[in-house]
């Protein structure tokens, strides 16, 4: 039981690739006592493990089987959270430009869809979660009781994807921009659980924002998603 906050709920963070994802979600989670789960780290995870075990991606059955066998493990790390599979520590390989541009084609595989979203649903039965990725507030967990929609320009995502890589990474900003768009077209009109706004997910454009403004809006919109549920229990 969380000590601070006892009427727990899941919060789903969606939204396109490079909008901060995954920094705000896990800020979030800290301020409340919850736990973090990157919907994305998994499926970036299943990309590495094919590429280095030279599956292609459009190895439709054989991403299937490995999504199956593969053991993700999620751990709080002090630089973040830290990605196993089978025991392997790949926090920082799935991060590479070549997973990057491989993630969108096995995460649209159905069968590895199917199998990550079991897994992130069996994380998320106790309540507490912060969940972030692409279909969390549609697909995963369509019944959190908060759900929002984090975007930002493409310009100032592929911005900070080149901040983050640093100048020696042998790519411009222009090309980071059209990889973010082509990213976007593929996960928006991929037929399986595409990347799009649930109907009852609150909008933030972090656009222009800092990261410290975001997190409190959430934080806000969580505790008064709980005290709803508190007073409804009472």
């Amino acid at each position: 039981m969380n000590v601070r906050y006892p009427h727990r709920i899941n919060i789903a963070i969606d939204g396109p690739a490079g909008a901060g994802k995954s920094t705000v979600a896990r800020l979030v989670a800290s301020r409340l006592q919850y736990v973090y789960v990157d919907t994305g780290a998994m499926y970036r995870a299943v990309t590495c493990i094919a590429l280095e075990r030279g599956l292609a991606v459009a190895d439709e059955a054989g991403l299937a089987s490995l999504a199956d066998t593969l053991d993700i493990t999620l751990l709080p790390g002090e630089g973040g959270q830290v990605v196993l599979a089978d025991g392997d520590d790949v926090t920082d390989r799935i991060r590479s430009r070549e997973v990057t541009a491989s993630v969108s084609r096995v995460s649209a595989n159905a069968a590895v869809r199917r199998r990550m979203s079991e897994l992130q649903r069996r994380m998320a039965t106790a309540k507490g979660v912060v969940m972030d990725g692409r279909d969390i507030g549609t697909h995963v967990l369509p019944d959190a009781e908060l759900k929002v929609f984090l975007t930002a320009s493409p310009r100032e995502r592929a911005t900070r994807r080149y901040l983050e890589l640093g100048d020696d990474a042998g790519v411009t900003l222009d090309q980071l921009e059209q990889e973010i768009a082509q990213r976007d077209r593929m996960d928006s009109e991929r037929e399986i659980a595409p990347l799009r706004q649930a109907a009852d997910a609150v909008l933030i454009d972090s656009t222009g924002r800092t990261v410290t403004e975001i997190v409190e809006e959430i934080v806000s919109f969580g505790l008064k998603a709980a005290g709803s549920i508190a007073a409804g229990e009472n």
